[in-house]
């Protein structure tokens, strides 16, 4: 936590290359993007490194690692050449994802706990260059054991199918899922990891993923690039900033 005890917001600038993408040109630029994000009251800055480099490039990670003054997270897929530009680069945090070249986001959370040596190996020498490693994972009891187990320092939990079925109307399910979410927060908190959460947050689902105590840290990208295109980005951050702070009060 940080000293003041705010809970931190990182901000994912993925969907600003998107937009540049698009029209193959300069603009918009994800640094400049992230320097905004900085200055509006982002703690950190979130960007994934997909092996297709369908937002992300590996110049616009060279600009981050130079240009920002507040934490780099970096999420990526867990393979050699991931591996080898987290090791070049050392940000100060690795968050492995799974991936999949046909989706259009991250689906669901890593399966760690079939695949603990593999992971256990794969993260050992991000460990000893200084990152601090977060596993990307579902709300399932197994996948947090399983992430303590392989030496993992931070789990990220996956609020996608929480605001998936607030979007969708199904508040049964939705309160389900929230309560599954705060049971393996306060799991993870007590086995030692710290807890962060995102996927899918938007201004309406946020309060109860932020109101719990052993959340640490929330990414969000998506829904703040979006809004930003009606409100601005500062703005768009500083009412996320506002609706996380009055959750957690």
């Amino acid at each position: 936590m940080q000293p003041d005890g705010k809970l931190r917001l990182g901000v994912n600038i993925d969907h600003v290359a998107t937009v540049r993408n698009a029209r193959g040109s300069a603009y918009p630029d994800p640094v400049r993007a992230a320097r905004l994000a900085e200055e509006a009251g982002a703690d950190g800055i979130t960007a994934h490194l997909r092996e297709d480099r369908r937002h992300i490039s590996d110049a616009d990670i060279d600009g981050l690692m130079q240009g920002l003054s507040v934490p780099l997270n970096l999420e990526m897929a867990v393979t050699a050449e991931m591996q080898a530009i987290a090791l070049r680069h050392r940000p100060h945090a690795v968050c492995l994802v799974p991936e999949k070249r046909e989706e259009r986001t991250t689906e669901g959370g890593l399966e760690v706990a079939r695949e603990e040596n593999r992971l256990a190996h794969f993260i050992a020498p991000l460990r000893k260059a200084g990152c601090r490693v977060s596993i990307f994972i579902a709300a399932e009891r197994a996948q947090v054991e399983a992430a303590h187990r392989i030496g993992a320092q931070v789990i990220e939990l996956h609020t996608g199918a929480y605001c998936d079925a607030h979007a969708d109307g199904r508040f049964e399910a939705r309160d389900a899922e929230l309560e599954r979410l705060r049971d393996m927060a306060a799991l993870a908190a007590d086995l030692g990891l710290e807890v962060h959460a995102g996927h899918g947050l938007t201004y309406d689902t946020v309060a109860p993923i932020a109101a719990m105590a052993q959340v640490m840290e929330l990414n969000i990208g998506h829904f703040l690039i979006g809004e930003a295109i009606f409100r601005g980005l500062g703005p768009a951050i500083a009412e996320m900033r506002r609706l996380m702070d009055e959750a957690r009060r």
